[in-house]
């Protein structure tokens, strides 16, 4: 499994176009989660942290300019790109004032879309990071797809190595498993969240006391300089 590129949430209640941004964001190696109103839009974000939005201004329930502002008033900066159907001035210079990162008006290519989301995205990644993350007893790179434990190689599979790499890119940083499927797995089948705890077992077998991946019970897990 290649390392994937995040989750994307997609909120569109138009099922025909949804499914249109999803094949493409997917083909571009982009985890995808639609939702079709304003209300399990906003959810969907809290709970799995995209990386992210493309966010329709016309949704039922709770409109996108509604969703914007509340996770702009929660700290939430997740780069959000609005698509609407009115080509106003006054719709696009509202949505730039919440904090919208781009604006896209119906109807778009996809290929346009891709591109404005993989735009959003390297303006708002910074300066390039470093490939090689430190933790405790653990060298990672991710650029080379190795690990050293104590200056020594291990072997780890794709899915664990992906697992571990996520983790120690956000230290400190508290993921349910629902955000874990998300983020490394690119989908969000609430269903099987449990494979989550096998991936962290087998992780903790090999690194045995390296292993800096912390239970918090009742949530998920984190990576820290400790142990378990």
């Amino acid at each position: 499994m290649p390392e994937h590129k995040g989750l994307v949430l997609i909120a569109e209640d138009e099922r025909h176009i949804a499914d249109l941004q999803r094949r493409y964001l997917s083909r571009e190696g982009f985890g995808v989660h639609v939702e079709a109103d304003g209300t399990a839009a906003l959810s969907a974000a809290r709970r799995l942290r995209p990386v992210a939005i493309v966010l329709d201004i016309a949704l039922p329930g709770m409109d996108g300019v509604t969703v914007c502002r509340r996770l702009r008033e929660d700290g939430d900066w997740t780069p959000v790109v609005f698509v609407t159907a009115r080509d106003e001035v006054a719709d696009r210079i509202l949505g730039l004032e919440l904090g919208a990162d781009d604006y896209l008006t119906k109807p778009f290519s996809p290929h346009e879309l891709v591109a404005r989301v993989k735009s959003v995205l390297r303006r708002t990644a910074g300066p390039g990071q470093d490939p090689v993350r430190r933790v405790g007893r653990l060298v990672l790179d991710t650029g080379r797809r190795t690990l050293h434990v104590d200056d020594g190689p291990l072997e780890l599979t794709t899915t664990e190595f992906n697992l571990l790499a996520f983790l120690m890119r956000n230290p400190g940083q508290v993921f349910s498993r629902d955000q874990l499927l998300a983020q490394v797995w690119g989908y969000a089948d609430y269903r099987d969240t449990r494979v989550i705890d096998v991936y962290v077992s087998q992780l903790r077998a090999k690194l045995g006391e390296a292993s800096p991946i912390r239970t918090v019970r009742g949530v998920g897990y984190a990576v820290t300089d400790g142990t378990r």
